[in-house]
């Protein structure tokens, strides 16, 4: 049929047009490549793609999901296909049609496209509302239970695009979200919005969350009430991962200063002195601490060898399982930590928060990107990182990763932003 039609040798796609009468016959035709090319076709008429969504080759169900002329329809259908592909191809295309979709269109073809959506939404396969969440994250013309669905979605490479980027999330939404959200890492994806309210901010605080608080203090344009910052650096002597950013932190209170210079690097001392004004007490308690400091030796010598140690570990190979299980029992968490982050080359800082997230999955990420295995993953989020057994994330199988190359990296990649 095909080379009757086209010539012998020639693909559908290169024809300039086909008929209808042409198409439906190809529709049902033997020849899989026939269907293939069809489906991708941007002059098929929408009854022929509307077939085409039930054809038995996933790999023709593929091509009708992307093709921007299927009816609604026929995505409707294929909202639930039972190709894990073929969905992932649908919420991609109708994630990038959403944001743009007209208020001219029709209400019956609006409708069926945010119904499309809201299948895709709660499907059952993570990659597909990550693409979902990635591709309508900003979007303001979603309907609010869609929205409300991703944000508190388990997975945090779900939830966390939305509750970072989404306009459609209010502060009461947010404050409930962090009160009652079980998810690791969601609570830190609030704190990196482009504005936080002195609300959220106490909410944030309030839920003890070190990671979140973290992020919080480094966003410039999060607002923090007075009393609430120094509430934070009451707390923040044995937090180091908040040393850092609350120095940085513009705005500090002289006492909020005097606190801070008891207790952080000498490093922070100086940058303290450098970027912010300080009234004459607040400068000699400056300068005694720095002084201090000096006399102390505070140039972090030790874990300047602990860090060569590390170095010298990975460097001659002996960062294994067995090193790392034997590190374990001798409680050299430190070094163990350090040796993973020089592995998967992530500073250190960050794989300290990587730990302290108490996250079975991001923690689970650092050590497969540090080469070691999921059984070393396992005693890593026990006795390392303290991860409560309900965040355990356990092998497949007995001994596989059970998240994917893409999951891990991106968890790796949450938290170096």
């Amino acid at each position: 049929m095909f080379g009757n039609l086209f010539g012998k040798g020639r693909k559908v796609a290169k024809k300039k047009e086909v008929t209808y009468e042409e198409s439906r016959d190809l529709a049902t035709s033997t020849s899989h490549a026939e269907r293939k090319e069809l489906a991708k076709r941007k002059d098929v008429k929408p009854e022929v793609l509307y077939f085409l969504a039930s054809d038995d080759s996933p790999t023709v169900r593929r091509k009708v999901a992307t093709n921007k002329n299927t009816p609604r329809q026929a995505d409707v259908i294929l909202s639930t296909d039972d190709n894990d592909e073929v969905r992932c191809d649908l919420a991609l295309k109708i994630g990038r049609l959403v944001p743009n979709i007209s208020e001219t269109e029709s209400e019956k073809l609006q409708k069926m496209t945010f119904q499309v959506l809201e299948t895709l939404a709660n499907d059952q396969l993570t990659r597909v509302r990550q693409i979902v969440a990635e591709e309508i994250k900003r979007a303001d013309n979603v309907p609010q239970n869609i929205v409300d669905s991703l944000a508190r979605d388990v997975e945090l490479i779900v939830a966390a695009p939305i509750l970072e980027y989404s306009p459609l999330l209010s502060d009461d939404d947010l404050m409930e979200i962090i009160q009652s959200s079980t998810t690791s890492g969601a609570i830190s994806a609030i704190s990196k919005r482009a504005a936080v309210s002195p609300d959220v901010s106490d909410a944030i605080f309030a839920a003890r969350d070190i990671p979140a608080v973290e992020q919080l203090l480094a966003n410039k344009n999060a607002q923090i009430r007075e009393e609430t910052l120094d509430q934070i650096v009451d707390q923040a002597a044995d937090k180091k991962s908040w040393h850092k950013p609350l120095v940085d932190r513009p705005l500090l209170s002289q006492q909020a200063m005097r606190h801070i210079a008891g207790f952080v690097s000498l490093s922070l001392l100086d940058i303290l002195a450098e970027t912010h004004d300080l009234d004459q007490e607040t400068e000699k308690e400056v300068r005694a601490a720095v002084k201090d400091g000096i006399e102390k030796h505070d140039v972090t010598e030790d874990e300047d060898i602990l860090q060569d140690k590390a170095k010298e570990l990975v460097e001659s190979g002996g960062l294994t399982d067995a090193e790392a299980a034997k590190l374990i029992k001798s409680r050299e968490y430190e070094l163990l930590v350090r040796a993973m982050a020089i592995k998967a080359e992530v500073l250190p800082h960050i794989a300290h928060k990587i730990i302290e997230s108490k996250s079975g999955k991001t923690v689970t990420a650092l050590v497969w990107a540090a080469g070691l295995t999921m059984r070393t993953a396992m005693d890593v989020q026990k006795t390392v990182a303290k991860v409560p057994p309900s965040e355990h994330i356990n092998a497949r199988g007995g001994t596989d990763y059970p998240l994917t190359d893409d999951e891990m990296s991106w968890y790796l990649d949450f938290f170096a932003d």
